[in-house]
Parts: structure tokens; sequence; C-alpha cells
């Protein structure tokens, strides 16, 4: 069974306060994801002045700048050395997404093992390459892309320093929330047979239902924000799970990973007690003497089937029986020459 990396995604949640965020790691600890993630950025080095939002931020936020809003839902860089240690504490992965180069060297000074590329970066071919340099796993979401930026960005990667086998390009569409009949997951099958590498599925849709999904279709990783409550002022609330959902979305994944199962088709040990029971065997359709001549008229098919298989039929009829058998009853091998 293979198990789906299940990135928690707190995002920017917190809405600038370290008693949220550390919070928002209890939750995504206590639900048993296997990493938190959060965002790092110096918000002058990613957003220009004049900078417009999105509808969706506008509709959560009101008007203004993105550059305001940016600056009142990030920390200062030293803050994340302090979340990265309560994840420790709290038996869970760390890990946030760098939107500029300081934060990249930031966040491999501290030990990030992994490297997440939001989508809105695909294309930023300094960011790509410095992000390549560092040598670590790399996840690429791909919302807003077409194939072959996709198939840019990788080249950019590879041919930086990261390695193929250390590389996860998710699926994802960046409206907030995404509409279902835009979703898509059957491009995850597309990607994987385009590029030959982990594919997974980066979620804003409503609900746990999409998700879960995604990894019946073969999603390797699962990325997903969260809040402590839809209702908090802030661009992602809206469209993040609630503490509840994300403890059920994890839970539904798992049971999924299990259900998956192999590729084979054979009888498991848990149904094998049903097999008698549900199947047939050859009876007899009304009593019958010794030395009769069996025909298909003296012969029934009916449950249990602990008797001769309905299979071996053709093989009894012109059979004789060996003693008296009585009407139902089950014809074994041993009443019959």
């Amino acid at each position: 069974m293979n198990k789906t990396l299940i990135i928690a995604e707190a995002g920017v949640n917190h809405n600038g306060e370290i008693g949220m965020a550390k919070e928002l790691i209890d939750i995504a600890s206590e639900a048993k994801a296997d990493i938190v993630k959060f965002q790092t950025a110096i918000p002058e080095l990613v957003v220009s002045s004049n900078a417009g939002k999105a509808e969706y931020q506008k509709r959560q936020t009101g008007e203004g700048s993105q550059l305001d809003m940016i600056r009142k839902i990030h920390f200062e860089l030293d803050v994340y050395k302090d979340l990265r240690d309560y994840c420790i504490k709290r038996k869970i992965r760390f890990l946030s997404s760098p939107f500029d180069h300081i934060s990249i060297d930031f966040l491999n000074d501290l030990g990030m093992d992994i490297f997440k590329i939001p989508s809105g970066e695909i294309t930023n071919k300094p960011y790509l390459e410095h992000i390549a340099s560092i040598g670590k796993s790399v996840i690429l979401s791909t919302g807003m892309s077409e194939i072959f930026e996709i198939e840019r960005a990788i080249k950019v990667l590879e041919n930086g320093g990261a390695s193929k086998s250390d590389l996860t390009i998710l699926h994802c569409n960046t409206e907030y929330p995404t509409p279902l009949e835009d979703v898509n997951l059957n491009a995850m099958a597309t990607l994987a047979e385009k590029f030959g590498i982990n594919v997974g599925y980066s979620d804003h849709t409503l609900g746990i239902e999409v998700p879960i999904a995604a990894v019946a279709m073969g999603a390797t990783v699962i990325e997903k924000h969260f809040t402590l409550d839809k209702s908090l002022e802030g661009p992602d609330h809206m469209a993040s799970l609630s503490p509840l959902e994300l403890s059920l979305m994890v839970k539904g994944i798992r049971n999924i990973e299990k259900a998956l199962g192999s590729s084979e088709k054979k009888t498991t040990m848990s149904e094998m007690k049903n097999r008698d029971i549900a199947r047939r065997s050859i009876h007899v359709k009304n009593d019958l003497k010794q030395g009769t001549v069996i025909t298909s008229k003296d012969l029934v098919m009916k449950r249990p089937g602990n008797g001769i298989s309905p299979f071996e039929a053709d093989k009894i009829i012109g059979k004789i029986l060996a003693r008296d058998v009585i009407k139902d009853e089950i014809l074994k091998l041993t009443d019959i020459v």
C-alpha cells in the first residue's frame, strides 16, 4: 500500500497571529496530516505597490492593494523558526512555500527537506533555478498552466539540479473555491503519462470529496487548505476546511488507500467464509433409488456450495447412483459410480 503524502495547508490562515499559527499546527497534528504548510514571503519582494487583488480576495477582504493585504498576513522570517520548532514538538513535518529568493535561502537554512513551488511561480525562471540549485525534493503546483509551461518548468528544474525521482507535480485549479466542473481530475493521468513523474493534487474545492477521489485516481500527494474558522477575515478562510473536515479528509484518504489494495484479483481471507454459503452445488430434485442412471432432470443447483460444483454437472449426468438419496440432498462424488 502506497501512503499518500497529506499536506495540511495553513497558508496565511493565521492572519499574522503567532498564536493562531500554532493552533493550526495543533489541528493538523491532531488530524494526523503528514505536513503542515505555511507561506513565507517578504511582501515588498513579491508584490508591487500597484498590484490589484484577485476577485476572490476582494470578496473576502474588500478593496485595497494586494501589497497591503499581504503585509497584514505575513510573519517576519524569524517567526518561521519558532513555528518549525513547534512542529517538531507536535510531531508533524514543517513546510513553507517561499515566494522570494531571501525566503528560499532562509527556509533552506531551517533544514526544510522539501520545497513546494506555488502555481504562480511556474513561469518565474530565476526562482525555479534557485530552488533547483538546492538539490532537495520539489513539489510543483501547476494551476493556471498549459502543458508547455509545465514542461518548460520541469526542464529548468532538472537542468538546475533537481532530481526527476524527487520531483512531484500537482494538478491544481487556482480559483477559490474551484467549481467542480473545472476540477478535471482526469488531467492527473495526462500529466503522469506525459512526464513520467509522480503526480498529486492541490485542491481548492469546497468539501473533502474531490481530494479523496484524487487519491483513488492515483494522487501521491494531496494539499488542502484548512482554517480555525471559515468566517474569519482573510483571503483563504472561506474556501478552507474546518478542523473537523480536515480530520475527516485524512481519515477518508487513509481508508481509500486501504481499499485500493493491489491489482491482483483473488479471494480475500475476509470473504472466504462466505463462499460456500453464497455459491451453489449439485443437489437432487427428488428421492432417487440406488442404481438410478442420473439425468439432467434429476439435478438442481442450490446453496450451500460445499458439494460438487455446477460446472461438473456434465460429468455427473449418465452416472449411476451408488446409494439411495433423498430430495434436496447434496450429491457427493462417493454417491456415484
